[in-house]
């Protein structure tokens, strides 16, 4: 969706159309969660503080969208999604992949699908939406940006080097500022300079890595479309565009993704043996802390209990900035709960709460309630797993 928070906000008060708008926290520590495209221009971006966006565009205007609004209109693109194909793959709120194999006979050629899909978000949600048409994730996630605003992109075998070549090194998936930096001082500044060095090049610079650089900048990725029915893990993950220095703000990001994975396996009927947090720091250098739960679980208090312990007796051992944080459960299973020989007043309880809260997100949106974040300085934002918002 293009710049979906403010967009929603121009949608809901037209006399916004064509106005700078920013969207999030207007306080002291106030950070933009999206920015409109007059905004753009300005050089406004999400997670940058709203008082530097301010300076950078003074006459924007800042407005709070309501969590629920942001929730519906997000459900209702997922609806829209799930009549194209039944293998949808959410990324974030506002954005999924889409596995059309095998539908071109029932629904026509990839362009005119897409255009269709196009019109139907539009009519659903009454905003816009860019779509990339391509034989795998990679190039699909990379034509859906290349367009925006009100996108429609395809990229395929008569067109693939024409495209791709010219493109900034940056837009290589994993391809962060210090990986540029080390690339340009090689003269790699494009794809196509990207693609002139070797596997064995590039795998003795930068691992695994290089190996995968050498493959995208081909056009080659062999990741399928998972939706949560069929994965084998469930979870959220952001980075920031803006390190986060302060572990209480990290802290409350990852109550918020692991509140939004336990929904979602209860929603799917699915329990969780595990949990793993995720933690790239500002270098790029990623880290991972996994636990095994003591019974496979779909409970949110067991998932955070287990996310909580992980980050806290990481951030207890030395703090560092955080570029991205992520929150997975898995390996997953079907089975139902184990009955227990004595009821546990505490375990029904959370469970009861579970319950309760699942039925207001259902009719209400997502995070129309929520667990208390560290402070209530820094509630939880709305968030996605595209580079936006930090605290």
């Amino acid at each position: 969706m293009d710049a979906f928070f403010a967009a929603i906000a121009v949608l809901d008060d037209p006399a916004l159309t064509g106005k700078a708008v920013l969207t999030g926290g207007t306080g002291p520590r106030g950070v933009v969660t999206a920015a409109s495209y007059e905004a753009r221009k300005y050089g406004c971006h999400s997670a940058m503080p709203t008082a530097h966006a301010l300076r950078l565009c003074p006459h924007a205007i800042c407005v709070k969208v309501p969590g629920t609004r942001i929730r519906e209109l997000s459900r209702a693109m997922f609806t829209v999604l799930d009549t194209f194909s039944p293998c949808v793959q959410p990324l974030s709120i506002d954005e999924a992949f889409l596995d059309m194999t095998g539908t071109e006979r029932l629904l026509g050629p990839p362009r005119a699908v897409a255009q269709r899909l196009k019109d139907a978000v539009h009519r659903a949600t009454g905003l816009v939406a860019s779509v990339g048409v391509a034989p795998n994730k990679f190039l699909a996630k990379l034509a859906s940006d290349l367009e925006k605003p009100n996108g429609l992109t395809v990229i395929g075998p008569d067109n693939l080097d024409a495209r791709l070549t010219p493109l900034p090194v940056g837009k290589v998936w994993g391809v962060g500022p210090k990986t540029q930096q080390n690339l340009a001082r090689r003269g790699v500044k494009t794809i196509g300079d990207l693609r002139a060095l070797s596997e064995a090049e590039l795998s003795d610079r930068f691992g695994d890595r290089g190996v995968r650089l050498f493959h995208l900048s081909r056009g080659i990725d062999h990741r399928p479309v998972v939706p949560d029915r069929a994965a084998k893990s469930i979870g959220h993950e952001q980075t920031f565009e803006t390190n986060l220095t302060q572990a209480q703000d990290v802290r409350a990001v990852l109550l918020e993704q692991t509140e939004r994975v336990g929904e979602r396996l209860r929603r799917h009927g699915r329990r969780a043996r595990g949990v793993t947090v995720k933690i790239r720091y500002g270098d790029f250098q990623t880290i991972t802390r996994s636990c095994t739960l003591d019974r496979p679980s779909d409970a949110t208090d067991d998932l955070w209990a287990a996310a909580r312990g992980l980050f806290d007796r990481w951030a207890g051992a030395g703090f560092r900035s955080v570029r991205l944080i992520g929150m997975s459960a898995g390996p997953l299973g079907n089975e139902p709960a184990q009955a227990e020989l004595f009821s546990d007043p505490h375990h029904d309880r959370c469970r009861a709460l579970d319950a309760a809260v699942d039925r207001i997100a259902a009719r209400f949106g997502p995070r129309t309630v929520h667990r208390a974040g560290p402070t209530e300085a820094t509630p939880p934002t709305q968030s996605t797993n595209r580079p936006i918002p930090g605290r």
